[in-house]
């Protein structure tokens, strides 16, 4: 998942280095279903791993706090965080 330009400044200036380390040190599979990176998908896509913030606060990037997902799992564990903001930005549309 690409990283928001808004949010990027959030990150550290070595994001990329603890990114890949984190990869890593999974073995380049995601930590959840054990895909590995680069897999073909029947859709003719490729597994990509991201980096997920457990607890959900992007600044906070402790080892502990960080797992390699696929993104299929990253969006999962992501939505019922994403899912409240989306309904608030659908009630300030339906509001106007």
């Amino acid at each position: 998942m690409p990283i928001t330009s808004e949010r990027k400044k959030l990150y550290p200036d070595n994001w990329d280095k603890i990114s890949f380390l984190t990869r890593e040190k999974a073995d380049w599979k995601c930590e959840l279903c054990r895909i590995p990176h680069g897999t073909g998908l029947p859709n003719g896509g490729i597994v990509i791993l991201t980096v997920h913030h457990i607890n959900n606060d992007i600044t906070d990037n402790r080892k502990i706090n960080l797992i390699a997902l696929c993104q299929r799992c990253h969006l999962r564990l992501d939505a019922p965080f994403k899912r409240p903001q989306k309904q608030r930005l659908n009630q300030l549309f339906k509001e106007k």
